[in-house]
């Protein structure tokens, strides 16, 4: 693939570093159909790539990745029951190919990182944050969960943080998040983020490649998930975008009124 045919997407190179942006800043980095395949093609395509030693994840603008879009949301509500679940396996594949991508991923995050965005938060290996971000899985205020990302968020912060934030769909703001082990620094501002990257390319480049990646590739397999955890959070999705609740809760979202539940 040639990373120049990227819409949604830009990569920059550095010797034996990229840094992957989500370059759709006039909607907040929010997901569509083609941002999950270009980045599921980006990282795929990288994956083959032995010299490189740590990959950046990082979004354009002031938002690091606002969940789904608007448009893409809208579309979902007239979509069968097997196109829901065609949509949701694609992107949990696509979680999935960031989450066991070889060399090491890091996410600069900055501004808000809901939904989707925290299952990129939880896929990456190492989370900066800048002191301001806003967190939260808020996908139960529309009739939803964080089904597809679940999996991932749950290996990332546990079973206990899960439960808390599944249910309540509350936002929580960087300290919270480095608490609970969402993310691993919290800096100030652009230069706070700017440092951490120029930090980490220096971490990478004294630390055995070869090493690097057969440690991350022991971690990923302890403990062995189910086999079919994936496929099932994907049907649970589908099911639910096609329900009653969740159409009652996109439509309300969308004409920005309240949902039934909340009258």
């Amino acid at each position: 693939m040639e990373f120049s045919e990227c819409k949604f997407l830009a990569v920059e190179r550095d010797r034996c570093t990229v840094t992957v942006w989500l370059n759709r800043p006039e909607t907040r980095n929010a997901f569509n159909p083609d941002l999950i395949a270009e980045l599921a093609k980006v990282f795929s395509a990288l994956a083959s790539d032995e010299k490189l030693r740590v990959v950046f994840l990082r979004g354009r603008g002031e938002v690091f990745c606002a969940g789904a879009d608007m448009n893409w949301m809208k579309g979902s509500l007239k979509l069968s029951a097997t196109e829901n679940l065609e949509d949701a396996k694609k992107l949990s594949a696509m979680l999935a190919t960031v989450n066991e991508f070889p060399a090491p991923v890091i996410g600069l995050v900055q501004g808000v990182a809901l939904g989707g965005g925290v299952g990129l938060v939880s896929v990456c290996d190492h989370i900066v944050a800048e002191s301001k971000t806003v967190f939260g899985l808020t996908e139960v205020k529309v009739g939803l969960i964080p089904a597809v990302v679940g999996p991932f968020v749950i290996s990332k912060i546990g079973l206990s943080q899960a439960r808390s934030l599944f249910l309540s769909g509350e936002r929580f703001g960087a300290v919270t998040a480095l608490r609970i082990g969402l993310l691993h620094e919290m800096v100030e501002g652009e230069a706070g983020l700017e440092a951490a990257q120029k930090k980490w390319v220096e971490i990478f480049q004294k630390a055995a490649p070869g090493a690097v990646r057969t440690a991350k590739k022991y971690l990923r397999n302890w403990p062995a998930p189910p086999a079919d955890i994936n496929n099932r959070a994907a049907e649970l999705m589908a099911q639910l975008r096609t329900g009653a609740e969740a159409q009652a809760g996109f439509t309300a979202f969308l004409e920005k009124r309240r949902p039934p539940w909340a009258e």
